[in-house]
């Protein structure tokens, strides 16, 4: 029996949760360090940054960042920054994983499907480099694949995004 997820009990807990406020240029999360948060876009715009380099802009209300540092139980991946005042809902880690498992179990969902939608996206690169398309063909589904990282049923779980041209090493 598939797991039904309800985004607006999901937002509704949201509400209960205390707000943090981020300037522009502020940094939100910094690769290598462990905040111990959860954080649920609320309103504005950030940048996530890998080894310097741009891998996505999110402003979408609901994006969740430190899901994989909360699960994982190790330090962020990589860093995010404010493009502009922005505001996330914030929860804390230990007390989500203990206290809250519909939360968790929502997180868990969505980070399932975007699993399962990488999974697919590389099958289809590999595919395409087998049977020898061209870089646009693959260009193509690779930006499909960003897409799909970025689609949450609602609620954005991002960082969809290459910190490196994808193509370099599936050149003949």
């Amino acid at each position: 029996m598939p797991l039904i997820l309800d985004p607006a009990a999901f937002q509704s807990r949201l509400a209960a949760l205390p707000v943090a406020t981020y300037q522009v240029g502020e940094t939100v999360l910094a690769a290598g360090t462990t905040s111990g948060r959860l954080l649920v876009l609320k309103t504005g715009a950030v940048e996530v940054m890998k080894d310097g380099t741009q891998i996505a802009e999110v402003s979408e209300h609901g994006a969740i960042f430190g899901e994989l540092s909360m699960l994982l139980d190790q330090p962020h991946t990589a860093d995010v920054r404010a493009l502009e005042d922005t505001e996330f809902h914030v929860a804390d880690a230990a007390s989500l994983l203990t206290d809250d498992p519909a939360t968790l179990l929502y997180v868990t969902v969505l980070l399932a499907r975007r699993l399962d939608a990488t999974n697919r996206a590389l099958i289809e690169v590999r595919r395409q480099v087998q049977t020898g398309q061209s870089r646009s063909m693959i260009s193509r589904t690779v930006e499909k694949a960003e897409e799909l990282l970025n689609y949450g049923g609602g609620i954005s779980l991002v960082y969809a995004g290459y910190p490196y041209d994808p193509h370099e090493s599936l050149a003949p």
